[in-house]
Protein backbone atom coordinates (compact mmCIF):
# COMPACT_ATOMS: atom_id res chain seq x y z
CA UNK A 1 0.00 0.00 0.00
CA UNK A 2 1.16 3.66 -0.88
CA UNK A 3 -0.69 5.56 1.49
CA UNK A 4 -3.33 4.42 4.20
CA UNK A 5 -6.21 2.23 4.05
CA UNK A 6 -9.48 4.60 4.05
CA UNK A 7 -11.38 4.50 7.31
CA UNK A 8 -14.42 2.83 7.54
CA UNK A 9 -16.54 6.43 7.65
CA UNK A 10 -14.63 6.96 4.60
CA UNK A 11 -14.84 3.69 3.02
CA UNK A 12 -19.35 4.05 3.98
CA UNK A 13 -19.25 7.99 2.03
CA UNK A 14 -17.46 6.14 -1.06
CA UNK A 15 -19.45 3.11 -0.99
CA UNK A 16 -20.37 2.90 -4.90
CA UNK A 17 -16.98 3.37 -5.97
CA UNK A 18 -16.10 1.01 -4.00
CA UNK A 19 -18.14 -1.27 -6.15
CA UNK A 20 -17.63 0.09 -9.26
CA UNK A 21 -13.75 -0.27 -8.54
CA UNK A 22 -14.59 -3.96 -7.42
CA UNK A 23 -16.65 -4.60 -11.56
CA UNK A 24 -13.55 -3.07 -12.80
CA UNK A 25 -11.87 -5.50 -11.21
CA UNK A 26 -13.74 -8.42 -11.92
CA UNK A 27 -15.15 -9.03 -7.90
CA UNK A 28 -19.12 -9.15 -8.19
CA UNK A 29 -20.64 -8.73 -5.41
CA UNK A 30 -21.05 -12.68 -4.73
CA UNK A 31 -17.82 -13.10 -4.84
CA UNK A 32 -16.76 -9.89 -2.52
CA UNK A 33 -18.90 -11.36 -0.16
CA UNK A 34 -17.13 -14.51 -0.40
CA UNK A 35 -13.84 -12.92 -0.37
CA UNK A 36 -14.79 -11.49 3.30
CA UNK A 37 -15.66 -14.26 4.60
CA UNK A 38 -12.81 -16.78 3.42
CA UNK A 39 -10.07 -14.47 2.49
CA UNK A 40 -9.99 -11.43 4.81
CA UNK A 41 -6.10 -10.53 3.96
CA UNK A 42 -7.53 -10.66 0.02
CA UNK A 43 -10.26 -8.57 0.81
CA UNK A 44 -7.96 -6.08 2.99
CA UNK A 45 -5.58 -5.86 0.08
CA UNK A 46 -8.03 -5.26 -2.57
CA UNK A 47 -9.38 -2.23 0.26
CA UNK A 48 -5.94 -0.79 0.40
CA UNK A 49 -5.34 -0.58 -3.41
CA UNK A 50 -8.93 1.26 -3.40
CA UNK A 51 -8.12 3.44 -0.57
CA UNK A 52 -4.58 4.09 -2.86
CA UNK A 53 -6.07 5.42 -6.21
CA UNK A 54 -9.14 7.41 -4.29
CA UNK A 55 -5.94 9.29 -2.26
CA UNK A 56 -4.00 9.98 -5.14
CA UNK A 57 -7.02 11.41 -6.72
CA UNK A 58 -7.33 13.58 -3.83
CA UNK A 59 -3.54 13.69 -3.58
CA UNK A 60 -3.04 15.24 -6.87
CA UNK A 61 -5.58 18.02 -6.23
CA UNK A 62 -4.19 19.55 -3.46
CA UNK A 63 -2.44 22.86 -4.28
CA UNK A 64 -2.29 24.53 -0.78
CA UNK A 65 -1.57 22.86 2.72
CA UNK A 66 -1.32 24.22 6.34
CA UNK A 67 -0.54 23.47 10.00
CA UNK A 68 -1.46 25.78 12.45
CA UNK A 69 -0.12 25.91 16.01
CA UNK A 70 -0.56 28.44 18.63
CA UNK A 71 3.29 28.97 18.42
CA UNK A 72 3.88 28.75 14.41
CA UNK A 73 1.79 28.51 11.62
CA UNK A 74 3.09 26.44 8.42
CA UNK A 75 1.55 27.05 4.80
CA UNK A 76 2.97 24.99 1.95
CA UNK A 77 2.27 25.29 -1.79
CA UNK A 78 2.48 22.03 -3.59
CA UNK A 79 3.44 22.77 -7.37
CA UNK A 80 4.51 20.29 -9.87
CA UNK A 81 8.12 20.41 -9.67
CA UNK A 82 8.20 21.76 -5.48
CA UNK A 83 7.29 22.61 -2.26
CA UNK A 84 7.41 26.49 -1.17
CA UNK A 85 6.71 26.85 2.95
CA UNK A 86 5.97 30.33 4.15
CA UNK A 87 6.21 29.54 8.38
CA UNK A 88 5.45 32.53 11.07
CA UNK A 89 6.05 32.55 14.42
CA UNK A 90 7.46 35.04 17.30
CA UNK A 91 10.95 35.85 16.51
CA UNK A 92 11.50 36.22 20.53
CA UNK A 93 10.14 33.39 22.80
CA UNK A 94 8.89 35.66 25.21
CA UNK A 95 6.69 37.49 23.63
CA UNK A 96 3.10 35.49 23.23
CA UNK A 97 1.76 35.54 19.95
CA UNK A 98 -0.93 33.12 18.79
CA UNK A 99 -0.99 31.47 15.29
CA UNK A 100 -4.03 29.10 15.80
CA UNK A 101 -6.63 30.68 14.24
CA UNK A 102 -7.19 33.41 11.25
CA UNK A 103 -8.18 35.74 13.48
CA UNK A 104 -5.27 35.93 15.76
CA UNK A 105 -2.76 35.34 12.78
CA UNK A 106 -4.44 38.33 11.76
CA UNK A 107 -4.16 40.05 14.95
CA UNK A 108 -0.76 39.37 15.16
CA UNK A 109 0.33 40.67 11.80
CA UNK A 110 -1.60 43.77 12.52
CA UNK A 111 -0.79 44.72 16.20
CA UNK A 112 3.05 42.85 16.31
CA UNK A 113 3.89 43.06 12.56
CA UNK A 114 7.71 43.70 14.10
CA UNK A 115 7.42 40.51 15.94
CA UNK A 116 6.74 38.17 13.82
CA UNK A 117 9.16 36.22 11.83
CA UNK A 118 9.04 35.06 8.66
CA UNK A 119 10.69 32.03 6.99
CA UNK A 120 10.33 31.46 3.39
CA UNK A 121 11.94 28.07 1.85
CA UNK A 122 11.35 26.06 -1.52
CA UNK A 123 12.63 22.48 -2.45
CA UNK A 124 12.58 20.11 -5.22
CA UNK A 125 10.32 16.57 -4.21
CA UNK A 126 12.52 14.46 -2.87
CA UNK A 127 9.56 11.34 -3.70
CA UNK A 128 6.87 11.86 -5.58
CA UNK A 129 4.78 15.03 -5.18
CA UNK A 130 1.59 13.19 -4.23
CA UNK A 131 4.31 11.24 -1.22
CA UNK A 132 5.09 14.23 0.36
CA UNK A 133 1.78 15.34 0.10
CA UNK A 134 0.53 12.30 2.74
CA UNK A 135 3.58 12.59 4.49
CA UNK A 136 2.62 16.47 5.42
CA UNK A 137 -1.70 15.46 6.16
CA UNK A 138 0.11 12.81 8.29
CA UNK A 139 2.14 14.86 10.01
CA UNK A 140 -1.26 16.99 10.84
CA UNK A 141 -0.88 19.43 8.18
CA UNK A 142 -4.61 20.27 6.62
CA UNK A 143 -5.77 21.93 2.86
CA UNK A 144 -5.20 25.28 2.76
CA UNK A 145 -6.28 28.15 0.14
CA UNK A 146 -4.93 29.64 -2.45
CA UNK A 147 -6.10 33.19 -0.93
CA UNK A 148 -4.32 32.34 2.72
CA UNK A 149 -1.06 31.88 0.72
CA UNK A 150 -1.30 35.35 -1.22
CA UNK A 151 -2.35 37.05 2.03
CA UNK A 152 0.99 35.73 3.47
CA UNK A 153 2.94 36.66 0.39
CA UNK A 154 1.39 40.04 0.65
CA UNK A 155 2.18 40.51 4.32
CA UNK A 156 5.95 39.05 3.53
CA UNK A 157 6.54 41.87 0.99
CA UNK A 158 5.08 45.27 3.46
Amino acid sequence: MKYRLLTDEELTHLEEELKHFLIVNHVHKEEWERINKEQPELALELVGLFSDQVLQRVYENIQYLENRTKDACFVFHCDKESIHLIALQAKNQETFLDFSTPESIHQALSNHGKEVGFFRHSKPYTKSREEEIHQLIDQGCVKSTESFWKSLELALVD
